[in-house]
């Protein structure tokens, strides 16, 4: 019996070994089709041959322990942990996603008064139904929960951040008992901390920015068993982005045209990546740097930036749009292009800063109110399949030589970023 044992599992592992053979070989072959008969550009080949490489397993990821020193959980941050794993709500009214749907997430803080406007935008728009809306939280507030939890229009997946320090009141990485403060110096108070480049510790609300941004990415792709697998492009929008009817369409043919018509395109945006601009209105799409409203990528993209996870948590800037403009985005070795509309699809609203929170005593006033203009080529598609595109070569950024705003010198900080990168362990089978 131990002897037929054995042999049924070598003829086991010959199969799976043959299979991934096969596929490898199949994969080979049509990458040196596309590189000989077909016009694309060597970005596209790069895909083509990170989704054969993709074919040659079968994912299985699981929350990593080992090698991976996260915090010690309170009893909030387990209890929303394991709230992250509970499916999808409105399962009963939206049984089924439509194929090839573009997934949305939407992170979010505590200014719900910006978090209402949001969601109201969101219920009008064209397709919302069609796809799964997955609402990142950063740390828990109950008025938050509520707002998301009345939301009836599509599917809507709730996932807490449960090491965000503002769930931490007295422990890492909230504010611990011994922390140096502003610019005290960690041998004379005999203080934990090490000061930025400007001799400034760490604020816990001011690093959460980037953590939470940081956590969010890694377990929405390689974390979420709904999303795990997701090869398709994914969506990403803050509560401070006013979202238009024709939004999701408009990304729709977005994706759609990229690879044709900006194969060195590594995203799609919904707004300019200036913040004030509206778009130019011409009859031609653009290709621009990467904005932070309403951005998405593929896995592709995902995999690049997830290998710059050193440069991404070394960086001294808590800020992880800047982080990504002043350093991952420049060791890819080309310009980061995005490809968009000429008339925006969302904007940015609000005067309230992300750092700027509700339950403190000079908390940011503003009730949310944004007096946008809807008119009606905002409601309906008003992107043309047969339009050019035009590329801004010589783009405004952060030059060489530029070492960020501060506010992320803490090596715990940049520790724990480091750990997220590494919590979710993927294994082949």
């Amino acid at each position: 019996m131990a002897a037929h044992g054995k042999l049924r599992i070598k003829d086991a592992a010959f199969r799976r070994f043959l299979s991934v053979a096969v596929i490898t070989l199949f994969g080979a072959i049509l990458i040196i089709f596309l590189h000989r008969y077909s016009p694309v550009s060597d970005s596209v080949i790069r895909d083509a041959y990170e989704s054969a490489e993709s074919l040659q397993v079968t994912f299985n990821y699981s929350q990593r322990t080992e090698n991976v020193n996260l915090p010690k959980q309170n009893e909030l941050s387990i209890r929303l942990q394991k709230q992250n794993e509970l499916p999808p709500r409105n399962l009963n009214l939206y049984p089924k996603l439509a194929k090839d749907n573009i997934v949305i997430v939407l992170y979010v803080h505590n200014r719900p008064q910006y978090l209402k406007v949001v969601v109201d935008s969101l219920s009008r728009v064209e397709g919302i139904s069609e796809t799964l809306l997955i609402v990142s939280h950063d740390g828990y507030f109950e008025e938050i929960n509520r707002i998301i939890e009345g939301i009836k229009f599509c599917q809507v997946k709730q996932i807490f951040a449960p090491y965000s320090p503002h769930i931490f009141e007295n422990s890492f990485p909230g504010v611990s008992p011994n922390d140096c403060k502003d610019k005290d110096d960690p041998v004379k108070k005999k203080c934990e901390g090490t000061p930025d480049q400007y001799g400034n510790h760490r604020s816990p609300k001011i690093v959460s920015l980037k953590h939470h941004w940081w956590w969010m990415m890694n377990t929405v792709w390689d974390g979420l068993k709904e999303t795990r697998q997701h090869l398709g492009h994914i969506l990403f929008i803050e509560e401070d982005h006013f979202i238009y009817p024709n939004a999701y369409r408009n990304l729709q043919l977005l994706t759609e045209l990229k690879p044709v018509k900006c194969p060195d395109c590594y995203a799609a945006n919904l707004a300019p990546c200036d913040v004030k601009a509206k778009g130019e209105g011409w009859e031609s799409l653009i290709a621009e740097r990467m904005g932070n409203i309403g951005y998405a990528f593929n896995r592709t993209v995902w995999k690049k930036i997830h290998r710059k996870a050193k440069e991404f948590c070394a960086f001294d800037d808590y800020n992880w749009d800047i982080t990504m403009w002043a350093t991952v985005y420049p060791s890819f070795g080309a310009p980061v292009y995005s490809l968009r509309g000429p008339r925006t699809s969302a904007i940015h609203f609000g005067k309230c800063g992300l750092h700027q929170g509700q339950g403190e005593k000079q908390a940011c006033v503003d009730h949310g109110f944004s007096n946008i203009q809807v008119e009606n080529i905002d409601k309906v598609p008003n992107i043309k399949t047969d339009w050019g595109v035009h590329i801004y070569w010589k783009q405004a950024g952060y030059q060489a030589g530029f070492r960020g705003w501060g506010g992320w010198g803490d090596a715990r900080d940049r520790q724990l970023c480091l750990d997220f990168a590494n919590m979710y362990d993927l294994r082949s089978t």
